[in-house]
């Protein structure tokens, strides 16, 4: 029958020391792991969070949670865990600051994804972030269409930053509340300034169906000309 604070279960559970060098071993691995894995998912995987926070926090609070609450996890593993985890994310950030090409590989960059009232599609297209994603993010801000935006752009921590046109210049943009994008049509029914709904870009149409010099595609939704109100 099991007592309670048997040292040597408590410590290390009856495993042999040399355990240890697999603990340090599969922690590096694992860390590795997640570092890679939240990296693929995008910035927004890890909206207002770093890669590294993220990482510290899934990777020391699992290490932390185990010796807790299950008799046969040994605290010296989960403080080697620990140690391994610490000893890599100090090697890392030393690594983010000497390689640019390092730091923009785990960090990610800051991408433009709106330029004077259009979509940026090189950059939009590389980033884990879909247009309805997108267009709720803007309206949080007071947004009403792409005329109103100078630029936009998606930041490291997964938050959209947006700078505007001062009222004397907001020109007219592609909609993006719901109930005006969803009119978007490949038939133009009226003569009028018209969006192109893939690229945001603005230009007169005649009734009828046309092609945006931009982007070729050919679906359209009346563009509007509205201030921002805060």
């Amino acid at each position: 029958m099991k007592e309670i604070f048997e040292w040597e279960r408590v410590l290390i559970n009856e495993l042999p020391f040399e355990f240890l060098l697999e603990v340090i071993f599969r922690s590096s691995v694992m860390f590795v792991v997640l570092l890679l894995t939240l990296r693929l998912t995008g910035k927004r995987g890890v909206k207002q969070l770093s890669v590294f926070e993220t990482v510290l926090i899934i990777a020391l609070g699992s290490a932390a949670g185990d010796p807790m609450f299950y008799e046969d996890v040994g605290l010296i593993p989960a403080i080697t865990v620990f140690t391994v985890i610490i000893l890599l994310y100090r090697f890392v950030t030393y690594l983010v600051g000497k390689s640019k090409k390092f730091e923009a590989f785990i960090e990610g960059k800051t991408e433009c994804l709106v330029t004077d009232g259009k979509f940026a599609i090189h950059n939009f297209k590389k980033e884990s972030l879909a247009q309805d994603e997108f267009f709720t993010e803007l309206r949080l801000k007071s947004v009403e269409h792409l005329g109103q935006v100078k630029n936009a752009y998606l930041e490291t921590s997964g938050e959209v930053s947006v700078f505007f046109y001062p009222d004397e210049e907001v020109r007219y943009g592609l909609p993006i509340t719901p109930q005006l994008f969803l009119q978007k049509n490949k038939m133009i029914p009226s003569d009028g300034m018209y969006a192109c709904t893939f690229c945001g870009h603005t230009e007169p149409q005649k009734t009828g169906t046309a092609q945006c010099p931009h982007c070729r595609k050919s679906e359209w939704v009346e563009a509007i000309k509205t201030l921002r109100i805060t």
